[in-house]
């Protein structure tokens, strides 16, 4: 019964939304207040102090541990993506907050639940600062909420970061072109492209890198070789199936990520194709699916763990240094790619190919 009373009352305990309210100020200016910085004027410091009396606030981990304490809480919150690109970011994630002495909270958040009601449970959960992987890491009314909440996030994996929000990324442009460009040296002039969901930012990107590719080489950029996936293997199969349909199909399918990279080698080999004697497939992240299917992917290896250490590693910077820190530009760290060639490309066959009917 104690226990039962306990959680009922950490439920309903305040949050820095509400003392910001009561005080007529933001959630930041609140959250400055409790660090101790010295920034605020002293008749609004009075005012949120006296918020927190009269509230009876108990500040999150978050204030403590900016204000000297030892325990940091962070959260990793993410969206349903990828099973094989959740797996690798977990692992990286977990890593390194091990390594850093922090805690790793795992949250699920979906759009039936109010980004309200997601960053008050983080708030009641002591949460520090917040990773945001794809797609959430473009979730411009997530980030807004987190900001305001005075709750510091880092995103990776984002096309185009906010000027003020951490991130860690690769270059999606350059690594989609060095990709279209391999295939090109290859011998491919029609070459198909499955986009990823246009919600988030390094689909644009990739995109433009395939056009890129495209341009310098003098070679059309065709819409009726382009389909749009969702990063999802079902979408890949609608992608790659409208693709090939086509009289005249192409001799090289460059998918966005290798979920619908796999797809795509499912439906070559549902219509009698070979791959890769009648169909080159590429993707794009290298996860663990790319060396679990037949042929084993051609791909844009994303160094999705090392991503994952790298924002823990900035989210843990941020936080003990915000206490002392004004207006520092947030950091952007671009880590390396690679293009990782295995069993899926070849050169295309040089006798006409025939799509047979499913």
């Amino acid at each position: 019964m104690t226990d039962t009373r306990a959680s009922r009352r950490q439920r309903n305990a305040p949050t820095i939304t509400d003392v910001a309210r009561q005080a007529g100020v933001s959630p930041m200016t609140v959250s400055r207040v409790i660090n101790g910085e010295q920034v605020v004027r002293p008749e609004t410091r009075a005012k949120v102090e006296a918020a927190i009396a009269a509230l009876n606030y108990a500040p999150s981990a978050a204030a403590r541990t900016l204000a000297g304490g030892d325990e940091t809480r962070i959260g990793l919150l993410y969206s349903n993506p990828s099973s094989s690109y959740l797996s690798e970011f977990l692992v990286g994630s977990l890593d390194q907050a091990s390594r850093s002495g922090v805690d790793l909270v795992v949250e699920k958040w979906d759009e039936e639940t109010s980004i309200a009601s997601v960053v008050a449970h983080l708030e009641r959960g002591r949460i520090n600062g917040v990773i945001l992987p794809p797609p959430l890491c473009d979730h411009a009314d997530m980030v807004q909420a987190l900001d305001h909440a005075g709750i510091p996030a880092v995103a990776v994996a984002t096309g185009r970061a906010p000027s003020q929000l951490a991130a860690v990324s690769i270059d999606d442009r350059e690594a989609a072109y060095e990709m279209t460009r391999h295939l090109i040296a290859l011998g491919h002039a029609r070459i198909g492209f499955i986009k990823g969901n246009p919600n988030q930012s390094a689909s644009a990107r990739r995109f433009e890198g395939y056009v890129q590719a495209l341009d310098e080489a003098g070679l059309a950029v065709e819409d009726e070789l382009i389909a749009q996936g969702y990063f999802t293997y079902r979408s890949g199969l609608d992608a790659a199936e409208s693709i090939l349909s086509l009289i005249d199909p192409p001799t090289a399918i460059f998918a966005s990520n290798d979920d619908m990279a796999a797809a795509t080698v499912a439906i070559a080999h549902r219509t009698g194709l070979d791959v890769p004697g009648d169909l080159t497939v590429c993707g794009f992240d290298d996860t663990s699916l790319a060396t679990t299917i037949w042929p084993e992917l051609t791909t844009i290896r994303q160094p999705i763990s090392a991503m994952a250490r790298a924002a823990v590693e900035v989210l843990v910077r941020q936080l003990k240094t915000r206490r002392t820190r004004s207006a520092d530009a947030a950091e952007h760290l671009v880590l390396d790619h690679a293009l990782i060639r295995r069993q899926s490309d070849a050169a295309p066959r040089s006798r006409p190919r025939h799509r047979t009917a499913p």
